[in-house]
């Protein structure tokens, strides 16, 4: 790559240091130029060739720097990255997008009146058994598919202390943390539902945001279900699909963020790779064999969100995850917390 994409991260917390950091620092087509980090000293000590500053506005204000990172916390979303579109940067937005729809809009339009990138760090969608479920469908590997459930499970049965993320306010809790992956997986995999019907709880003692939730996205072809809680100490399977000639269930959870944390290189050998014990089960009939044993599950790559940004900024190539879509994530999420509120259905086109 004869050309490097100048880069700030706005912020040095979880996503900064685990994942954009990183990703971006091995990847050949970007320069990491800048990162603030506003109290801490983290950065300079893992970066120390890259620029590591206190203020947004100091960054955006560099003409240099051609992308910028928006991963502060989630409520200060849209006005950093209305800041950066309007400095004329592309911007990559971590998830969640934006906590309204009506924000989600403003941006796609401020970008589109810019000319500039606008995209959202869904990384979930190149995570190792994501990929595999994928292809199990694409293959046919359990007939036409009658059934999907998805889990994105924790045990945390405590209230974590100082954070924001535990703190009753627009856009916190496990829906927005955690349902933003599992929901733009479905619209990935089926488009956007017809209807939303959901529950959601705080089960956790002391609680002041929403740690549980089940989610039925209605679709005339598949029943579709999204389960999240942060109180499963023994997990089931993450993902289960059923259809006419059998199933595939898919245990765990996909290795890179745990080999991001512990200073793993992205694209080295074996990178995202499972070991044979997770791989998923499948159970089914193809072309009159019975067939039951494990599908080699495909590793996974986070990489391939940069390669993407990479490859539309320089070279024009289509978005992979646009904005648009983003944004119908956020519309769901508001149609979950009616359905959860109203006790009842509620019908997208309606909304």
């Amino acid at each position: 790559m004869n050309r490097k994409i100048k880069t700030g991260i706005a912020s040095f917390g979880m996503s900064g240091k685990v994942f954009h950091a990183p990703l971006l620092s091995n990847h050949d087509g970007f320069e990491l130029k800048t990162i603030v980090e506003r109290s801490k000293n983290e950065a300079s000590v893992l970066y120390p060739n890259v620029s590591v500053i206190r203020d947004v506005d100091a960054m955006l204000a560099d003409e240099e720097i051609e992308l910028v990172i928006i991963n502060t916390p989630d409520d200060s979303h849209y006005e950093l990255a209305l800041k950066a579109i309007n400095a004329g940067k592309n911007v990559v937005v971590e998830k969640p997008f934006t906590q309204t729809l009506e924000q989600a809009n403003e941006l796609m339009e401020a970008a589109k009146q810019k000319n500039v990138m606008l995209s959202v760090f869904q990384n979930r969608r190149w995570d190792a058994d994501f990929l595999t479920i994928q292809q199990v469908i694409k293959s046919n590997l359990v007939g036409r598919l009658v059934e999907f459930e998805s889990h994105f499970d924790r045990f945390r049965n405590f209230i974590q202390p100082n954070t924001w993320k535990e703190k009753a306010e627009t856009g916190t809790g496990t829906l927005y943390n955690l349902g933003s992956h599992l929901i733009d997986q479905a619209v990935v995999l089926f488009g956007m539902p017809d209807a939303v019907n959901a529950e959601i709880r705080v089960l956790r003692p002391g609680g002041e945001v929403d740690d549980c939730f089940d989610i039925r996205l209605t679709y005339n072809f598949i029943k579709v279900t999204l389960k999240a809680s942060y109180l499963v100490r023994e997990a089931g399977p993450k993902y289960q699909l059923h259809g006419i000639n059998g199933s595939f269930l898919k245990w765990g959870l996909d290795p890179q963020e745990d080999a991001l944390k512990a200073g793993g290189i992205p694209g080295s050998t074996g990178w995202g790779s499972e070991p044979e014990a997770a791989w998923g089960v499948l159970n089914s009939d193809m072309g009159g064999i019975h067939v039951k044993g494990k599908v080699e599950t495909t590793p996974g790559n986070y990489m391939a969100f940069y390669d993407n940004i990479y490859d539309h900024i320089v070279e024009g190539k289509s978005l992979v995850v646009k904005a648009e879509q983003a944004a119908d994530t956020i519309k769901i999420i508001r149609a979950v917390y009616m359905s959860n509120e109203l006790n009842k259905t509620i019908r997208l086109a309606e909304m």
